[in-house]
C-alpha cells in the first residue's frame, strides 16, 4: 500500500502531462487547418501568422483556431524590426539569451508619418530573425507575385 501511496503523485502528474499535450496538439491542429490557405505560415505557442502575397495575418493560437486576428498589407509597413526584450537588435548578430521576442511591424499612416507599431510575439530568435529577413525583402526588393509589378513601398 505504501508503494502506491508513493507512486500516485507520479501517475497523476503523468496524466496532467498528457492532458496539456493533448490540448497543446488539439491547437496544432487547428492552425494547420488555418495556415493552409496562406502562402507562408508559422505557429507557436505565443502567436500564429500568416503570409499571403501582401497581406500578413497574425493573431493567437487557441484550440478552437486562431483568435484575435490581426491582418495588415505590407504596403502600409515602414520598417520591420526584431526587438528583444523591448529593445530593437540587429539582424545579422541576435543576442542568444533572450526572455521577449517580438517581430515589430511599423506602418506608416496616409501623411508618410510613424504609426503606431504592432508586436507580434515569438519563443524562438532565430525564426523572429528569419520572418523579419523575409518580409524586408518583400517589402525593399520584392514584387505583387500575382501581378508581376514592384509594390508601390516607402522604404525610408
Amino acid at each position: 500500500m505504501l508503494h502506491g501511496l508513493l507512486w500516485l503523485p507520479l501517475l497523476l502528474v503523468f496524466f496532467g502531462l498528457a492532458g496539456l499535450g493533448w490540448h497543446e496538439w488539439q491547437k496544432l491542429q487547428a492552425y494547420e487547418r488555418w495556415a493552409k490557405d496562406f502562402e507562408t505560415a508559422k505557429y507557436d505557442v505565443r502567436a500564429v501568422l500568416g503570409l499571403n502575397q501582401t497581406q500578413l495575418t497574425w493573431g493567437n493560437p487557441t484550440r478552437n483556431g486562431p483568435v484575435n486576428l490581426q491582418t495588415i498589407d505590407l504596403s502600409q509597413i515602414q520598417i520591420v524590426q526584431v526587438w528583444v526584450d523591448h529593445q530593437p537588435i540587429t539582424l545579422t548578430d541576435p543576442p542568444a539569451p533572450a526572455h521577449q521576442i517580438e517581430l515589430v511591424l511599423i506602418p506608416q499612416d496616409s501623411s508618410n508619418n510613424v504609426g503606431q507599431p504592432y508586436a507580434i510575439p515569438f519563443t524562438d530568435i532565430t525564426l523572429a530573425v528569419n520572418w523579419a529577413e523575409h518580409l524586408q525583402k518583400r517589402l525593399w526588393m520584392g514584387t505583387d507575385p500575382g501581378l508581376g509589378t514592384p509594390l508601390s513601398l516607402n522604404p525610408s
